[in-house]
């Protein structure tokens, strides 16, 4: 036989599932898992038991009437045909019509323990711890060959390359994932140095997520002492991680979105509030010497030195004004002294003496001006200009000049 097209084998298989009586028309029970709804209308998901899982596929016209909700957990029976989806050379159920069985065992197994607990209240938000705002060291619990590791790493090295990494690989998947999880935080969560740490994984089925829904996990979770991101599968899951770590990323690479800023960013701030100080100090300064102007020019005015200068040149006038009133003073001074001088002299007797006139005067020394103060016999004393004379009263005439006396 020539070689066949990978379309030709496709095309081939198609035709004998479609062409199978039971595959053409079955109905397949199981639990919904990784369902979407796309913008489109049509509704992709897929069934699973215990061991295994089938991709499943209802189209638009299919689902408009279906008055059942469909989600993740949801037990079904699901009606239809199996083929191959050409493209991709996948086998899928196409779905016509679908009925409820009541919620999957791992779904309610992850519903009792989320209401578990909430009711300890693991997931109370006033027991969270804050993200540190600049990381020194993160450390990571994930696989080492996912995408959401490279996701993280590559992130974190382009916001913020200054951040060290510590990566303690583990089991994401599986029976032991679990356990290797809670030892990988611990390990952490002891250094002294790890400021904040980070585990999850990529998106997938609620039996891939369910490491992460892991009762011992949330309880090794709630009890670090370093904050922690949980970033479990895509933007749409919700594991119990999510609800008991610290913040909740809605994909890996979110996590490392919010696990450190963009240093671009904050040297842009920091040049923004730099630019915003330094015209703050600017216009401070410029304040301050506009003040200091103010007040220099205030003690110029002010200034003690001006008042000397100023009370001297007022003193030198006071003393100037004061000379003249003291010279003017002494000169009316003198002037009345003068005057005083010319009455003492034209009352000095001895001025009379001078032109021939005497003094008399009793024996007592005292002046005789009358001739009614003289008696017959009386001493008395008469002054010249030139000496004393003693004399003796012998007769007294009033009325005139007489000669009778010695």
């Amino acid at each position: 036989m020539k070689p066949l097209k990978v379309s030709e084998v496709n095309g081939y298989i198609k035709r004998v599932i479609t062409g199978d009586i039971i595959l053409s028309n079955l109905q397949v029970e199981g639990e919904i898992s990784n369902f979407k709804h796309h913008y489109s209308g049509h509704m992709y998901f897929s069934l699973k038991d215990e061991k295994s899982k089938i991709k499943c596929v209802m189209f638009r016209g299919d689902n408009e009437n279906l008055n059942l909700r469909l989600e993740d957990g949801k037990r079904v029976i699901a009606t239809g045909y199996v083929s191959v989806f050409d493209r991709e050379g996948d086998y899928q159920l196409y779905v016509r019509r679908i009925e409820d069985k009541g919620l999957g065992d791992l779904y309610q197994a992850y519903e009792n323990l989320k209401k578990k607990l909430e009711s300890e209240g693991l997931f109370d938000k006033n027991n969270k711890k804050e993200i540190p705002f600049l990381p020194k060291k993160i450390g990571i619990v994930t696989s080492s060959t996912g995408a959401a590791i490279r996701d993280i790493v590559s992130i974190i090295k382009r916001r913020f390359p200054l951040c060290n990494l510590l990566i303690y690989p583990t089991l994401v998947q599986g029976l032991e994932a679990p356990k290797e999880i809670c030892k990988g935080l611990k390990y952490l969560d002891e250094l002294d140095d790890v400021d904040l740490i980070i585990t999850g994984r990529g998106g997938g089925s609620i039996e891939e997520l369910f490491a992460f829904n892991d009762e011992e996990l949330a309880r090794t979770i709630y009890n670090l002492k370093t904050p922690i991101i949980s970033a479990v599968g895509h933007e749409t899951d919700f594991t119990i991680a999510d609800f008991v770590a610290d913040l909740r990323a809605p994909t890996p690479s979110a996590a490392a979105e919010l696990a450190v800023p963009d240093i671009s960013h904050l040297y842009e701030n920091l040049k923004n509030k730099y630019n915003i100080l330094l015209n703050l100090y600017l216009k401070m300064t410029n304040t301050y010497k506009n003040s200091l102007k103010v007040f220099e020019n205030s003690l110029k005015y002010n200034n003690p030195t001006n008042n000397i200068t100023n009370n001297k040149q007022v003193i030198d006038s006071m003393f100037k004004d004061l000379n003249y009133f003291i010279d003017k003073r002494i000169s009316n001074e003198l002037k009345k002294l003068v005057i005083i001088e010319n009455n003492l002299i034209n009352l000095n007797p001895r001025v009379h003496l001078d032109k021939g006139f005497g003094l008399l005067y009793d024996g007592k020394g005292k002046i005789i001006k009358t001739i009614d103060e003289l008696a017959i016999n009386q001493e008395i004393n008469i002054m010249l200009k030139d000496g004393k004379i003693r004399t003796l009263i012998t007769k007294v005439d009033k009325g005139g000049v007489s000669d009778g006396y010695k």
